[in-house]
């Protein structure tokens, strides 16, 4: 993944900042709690085809 491209990706729903997880290929909103995916170097950035990230304890 590009670090320049990761410096101007905000999460779509929330325009919050996203952190890159590279072991699982996904740029995730902790605000939202999603996940979203990246597949073949390329970041789906819609709602529908994120994961729904687990509730925090």
């Amino acid at each position: 993944m590009d670090s320049r491209l990761l410096d101007i990706l905000v999460c779509p729903l929330c325009k919050g900042p996203l952190k890159y997880d590279k072991p699982a290929q996904e740029l995730i909103c902790k605000a939202d709690r999603l996940a979203f995916p990246i597949r073949e170097g390329i970041p789906v950035m819609l709602e529908q085809q994120a994961r729904t990230l687990p509730a925090e304890s």
